[in-house]
């Protein structure tokens, strides 16, 4: 017997990340890759745990920080074996970073490379560096940004893919070599 409806209201389109507390729980790869794990459907700690191959104890702390930021909820809960069995949810569908975090970033990076490392199949990693204007620049943004979003196919049987996607511009030196 469900406690709360069957379907799960669908999570918000977009978050913004701004709070400090969102920035903590981010920082961890195992949150992150609970984030992506938690992508597409609700799950359980035990379904979490099994599907990124972590201890249940651990996978439960992390569910906890992500909650208390807001970044997962609650989406139903069911009665079994005389327990409550917890299906958790991200908040939104996409979660943004205004102004990127060297620890959040850093502990998203990992937790692709954990990813990556695991794929069953080849993986597609590029790294280029371009020289654009401040308007191609933005127009590639906007076009990366609607290939993904228009890529998903919408079949429950198909492999999920991750896809990471930055673009930033290059800081320059603070000294030239030689100049000192």
């Amino acid at each position: 017997m469900r406690d709360q409806p069957p379907c799960p209201p669908p999570p918000e389109d977009v978050l913004e990340i701004s709070a400090p507390e969102q920035f903590a729980a981010l920082s961890h790869p195992l949150r992150q890759r609970l984030l992506f794990a938690l992508g597409h459907r609700p799950a359980t700690t035990s379904q979490l745990a099994a599907r990124l191959d972590a201890k249940k104890g651990n996978v439960a702390h992390h569910l906890k920080v992500l909650r208390e930021a807001g970044l997962v909820h609650i989406a139903e809960t069911c009665q079994v074996r005389g327990g409550t069995e917890r299906y958790y949810q991200r908040t939104a569908r996409r979660m943004v970073v205004a102004e990127p975090r060297a620890s959040s970033t850093a502990a998203m990076l990992a937790a692709v490379a954990q990813e990556l490392e695991r794929s069953p199949v080849e993986t597609h990693l590029t790294l280029r560096h371009l020289r654009l204007s401040p308007a191609k620049a933005r127009e590639l943004g906007e076009a990366l940004a609607q290939l993904v979003d228009e890529a998903e196919e919408d079949a429950e049987d198909l492999p999920v893919h991750g896809v990471l996607v930055a673009l930033y511009q290059q800081a320059l030196p603070t000294s030239t070599p030689g100049s000192g």
